[in-house]
């Protein structure tokens, strides 16, 4: 393979039944080394560390509306953290063999196991603004956000890989921050079975004495073993009955719309429910597996109102939801273990009695109809005014970019 597409490349090496590293330089032995004992008793790494801070709780009754929620919503779309990646997923051939199910853009990607039925869905999440409030729930909440994505396509998480990026382990806070993250990762990746089977560590980024914000990326995988079962976050069909699953929000710590709205970072990140991460998930994969639902998207970043936008913006499908007061709490709080999905109407009874028999808060908000998202009594805007701030931000950045070089 290496030779027909022209790559450069030596053999090194055998495997052996030895269970020694055995390494020759001009027939010299430079090393002979115990595998086991490698892996087993290798040095801990365990620099002095003061835990985080704890943030004081935040009133949600103490947030601020904003003048114009319409507005509000235009502005997070179209925001750095919650644009479109088109702009590098379009790079790159992502359709390469003709194995992919679904494209970059939904929860999570799915690739067709050539030859067989099956699939692998696979999805990277992590929230540093969350990691940086605690490193502990931060850590947690990046593994359960890459479990839903995952379980939202309809995927059985399997196992994730870690990427840990974080300052100068020498300063306490900062080796504090990985302690913390490490923990939270833990215990996420114990209690949904989902394991950490690789990962790396990438340290001492800083510039200027001043650190990038914590970030442990987790990178999942998951198996769907009849690959047509899937979903994807894009409104299906007109009509087609609106259900949050996971009840309404009301965490307001650390959010997008306070950080971006109000110019504010205080609060502690959502507390991560794990048990609750596990029965809601499972539920939302067993009615994927079922063709139960027509379209399913987790709730992260920017809350209801973000994951609504996301969702008419994937279809060019309008929605009318109704939410409880205060409408903006409401609509851009970002409390965990919480989904998105639409079903034909005449079927949404028969979902919400089987989540209550599930023990899942579920409700029906709203209808899939026309070309706008409507908030009852709130908001009113068109889908195409809300793709042009998603879809915008990132080649307007690249321009600016390239002109200043």
């Amino acid at each position: 393979i290496f030779r027909k597409w022209g790559l450069d490349f030596a053999v090194v090496g055998e495997t052996t039944p030895t269970r020694r590293f055995l390494v020759r330089r001009q027939g010299e032995i430079m090393a002979d080394l115990p595998i086991k004992e490698l892996g087993d008793e290798a040095p801990e790494y365990d620099r002095p560390w003061v835990e985080t801070p704890k943030r004081a709780p935040l009133d949600a009754a103490s947030i601020p509306a904003p003048d114009d929620l319409g507005a509000t919503l235009v502005k997070l779309v179209g925001s750095p953290d919650l644009c479109s990646r088109r702009w590098v997923w379009e790079q790159y051939d992502h359709l390469v063999q003709g194995n992919t199910v679904v494209r970059p853009g939904s929860d999570a990607a799915v690739i067709r196991v050539e030859g067989t039925t099956k699939g692998l869905a696979m999805a990277v999440d992590v929230t540093p603004r969350y990691c940086e409030a605690d490193p502990f729930e931060g850590g947690k909440q990046a593994v359960a956000e890459c479990w839903r994505n995952i379980t939202a396509a309809g995927g059985e998480p399997l196992a994730v890989t870690d990427n840990l990026n974080f300052g100068n382990p020498e300063k306490p806070e900062i080796m504090g921050q990985l302690v913390g993250a490490i923990k939270g990762i833990g215990e996420a990746c114990r209690v949904l079975d989902f394991p950490v089977v690789s990962g790396n560590v990438s340290l001492y980024n800083e510039t200027h004495g001043r650190a990038i914000l914590p970030t442990p990326a987790i990178g999942g995988v998951g198996l769907l073993d009849n690959v047509e079962k899937h979903a994807t976050i894009a409104f299906e069909a007109a009509g087609d009955a609106v259900v949050l699953l996971g009840g309404h929000g009301s965490h307001m710590g650390a959010s997008i719309y306070l950080r971006e709205i109000l110019g504010s970072e205080e609060g502690p990140p959502p507390p991560v429910d794990l048990a609750a991460e596990r029965r809601n998930g499972d539920f939302v994969r067993g009615l994927i597996r079922a063709g139960r639902i027509t379209a399913c998207h987790d709730l992260s970043d920017g809350g209801l109102a973000v994951a609504l936008a996301e969702m008419a913006m994937a279809s060019g499908l309008g929605c009318t939801v109704a939410v409880p007061a205060p409408a903006h709490v409401t609509l851009f709080a970002e409390d965990q273990a919480r989904y998105l999905v639409t079903c034909p109407v005449d079927a949404a009874d028969a979902l919400l009695a089987d989540a209550a028999a599930a023990g899942v808060a579920a409700e029906r908000i709203g209808t899939v109809a026309g070309d706008r998202l409507i908030v009852e009594g709130h908001l009113s805007i068109s889908v195409g005014d809300l793709k042009r701030a998603h879809e915008d931000w990132f080649p307007t950045y690249m321009a600016h970019i390239e002109e200043t070089e």
